[in-house]
């Protein structure tokens, strides 16, 4: 090969291709990451070393404020009973969370291909998202008459928002010039939507699933307080009210510390996701080279 060929080759896009950084890493995560892991992690150390030191100079009575010691032994002698109202919650949790996606995503590009329709049907995704879900769950649970339904209904209604108008968003962020090739290419409405406009819309997708993740618990959460379920079959927040009801405190404490271990474990699951499917072509997952 010539050096003027050899140049040519040299001067294609293939130069400027993401330059990946390879790090080295400790116990299979990079250094880089172990910074922002240690120091949560140490500073709620210190927070429930402090809490635990507190009440024991306070002599504070757990039916008041419990220790971490006295929570972590709740949870343990409790998780039978807790980790059924747990489930509960969960089942609803995604469930909720899997018809936001699928319904958000689906209008989502129907909003996109018509714009009367957006205009028409928007203003009420809008005020469904701003009413109090805890406002209209009592109305939902008369109508429904099912209560696990209902509770689905009032946490989808919490995580619906934010996939429509991210999804929206990124469906209508394809850069114009690439939307100017593909009409002059003459491509289909379908295949401008799958290879331009739905690949544009995955970053900010992935930014509403983590967000609804969250809130889709959140709504499950208060649902359960106004229905007020019991039995077996009933989630964390009716163990929550039945533990206030009793002075047992430190029930309701362990059945909190499983709410926002639940939430935390959604946000990093689909932070994973995220990571996942946008590590390899996107800015804002790549990691350069400095």
């Amino acid at each position: 090969m010539s050096e003027a060929t050899t140049t040519a080759v040299r001067g294609t896009d293939q130069e400027n291709a993401p330059v990946f950084a390879v790090e080295e890493t400790v116990l299979g995560i990079p250094k880089s990451r172990w910074p922002g892991i240690l120091a949560p992690l140490v500073t709620g150390a210190f927070f429930l070393g402090f809490w635990e030191f507190m009440v024991w100079l306070k002599n504070i009575p757990p039916y008041l404020l419990p220790s971490p010691s006295v929570i972590a032994t709740t949870l343990v002698t409790d998780w039978p009973t807790l980790s059924i109202a747990l489930g509960v919650t969960l089942r609803i949790t995604f469930a909720a969370l899997i018809a936001a996606v699928s319904v958000g995503v689906a209008l989502a590009i129907v909003f996109t291909q018509s714009k009367w329709l957006e205009r028409s049907l928007l203003p009420y995704a809008v005020i469904l998202q701003v009413t109090p879900v805890v406002s209209i769950a009592p109305l939902i649970i008369i109508w429904v008459g099912d209560v696990n339904l209902s509770l689905l209904i009032c946490a989808w209604l919490v995580a619906f928002f934010p996939i429509l108008s991210n999804t929206i968003l990124g469906l209508n962020s394809a850069d114009h010039n690439l939307v100017a090739l593909f009409q002059l290419y003459r491509a289909s409405r379908w295949q401008t939507l799958r290879y331009l406009r739905l690949p544009a819309a995955l970053p900010y997708f992935l930014g509403g699933l983590k967000i609804s993740g969250g809130l889709a618990l959140i709504g499950a959460v208060v649902a359960e307080f106004v229905a007020g379920t019991g039995g077996t079959a009933s989630g964390l927040a009716y163990r929550i009210l039945e533990s206030g009801y009793q002075l047992k405190i430190p029930r309701m404490f362990a059945a909190l510390l499983m709410i926002s271990l639940s939430g935390i474990a959604i946000f990093l699951a689909t932070s994973y996701v995220s990571h996942r499917l946008l590590h390899r072509w996107h800015e804002s997952a790549i990691k350069r080279e400095s």
